[in-house]
């Protein structure tokens, strides 16, 4: 019964993996090793209540949630801003988009609170509802559309006309 439970966390956490690093490369604004950290956080808690999981509706849904709280418990450390810069990164192979998007976009959420960028991720990410969202930071669903709507106008700002610029190539 222990290796049957194990290997449905093993074949969730296989399956989740990918949607839960992207969201958290997102919430990071591109820091991938942080995202690395806050994906592999998130999947010890869930292993640790995986026996749990029948009672929970939606793993994949739960998972998430885990994930941005996890974010912001992360965020709310003093540790958080740490930024070692030694080195320069490798260069990330060509895939054929739009480096210098990426960029302005990551850029543009990094320039968020963190809060403001857990809310962005929710809402037009991950498509979530304003009551799913204000269920996942633990706020009330005007504090989403309050901070959606402040969100979405830095965004606007920092991003300017810029956008369409990058849309139209």
């Amino acid at each position: 019964m222990r290796t049957s439970r194990a290997d449905e966390f093993l074949e969730f956490a296989i399956a989740r993996s990918g949607h839960l690093f992207r969201s958290a490369c997102l919430l990071t604004s591109g820091d991938t090793h942080l995202a690395e950290d806050l994906v592999q956080e998130t999947l010890g808690r869930m292993y640790a209540v995986w026996g749990r999981m029948a009672r929970v509706g939606n793993p994949a849904g739960y998972a998430q949630s885990v994930l941005v709280r996890t974010f912001l418990s992360h965020r709310r450390r003093r540790s958080a801003t740490e930024r070692p810069l030694g080195e320069l990164p490798d260069r990330a192979p060509d895939t054929g988009e739009d480096p210098a998007l990426r960029i302005a976009l990551l850029d543009a959420l990094a320039g968020l609170a963190p809060k403001d960028r857990a809310v962005v991720v929710l809402r037009y990410w991950e498509d979530r509802s304003i009551e799913e969202t204000a269920d996942v930071m633990n706020t009330s669903s005007a504090a989403v559309r309050t901070r959606s709507t402040r969100a979405l106008a830095a965004l606007r700002k920092r991003l300017g006309g810029s956008i369409t610029e990058f849309a139209t190539r």
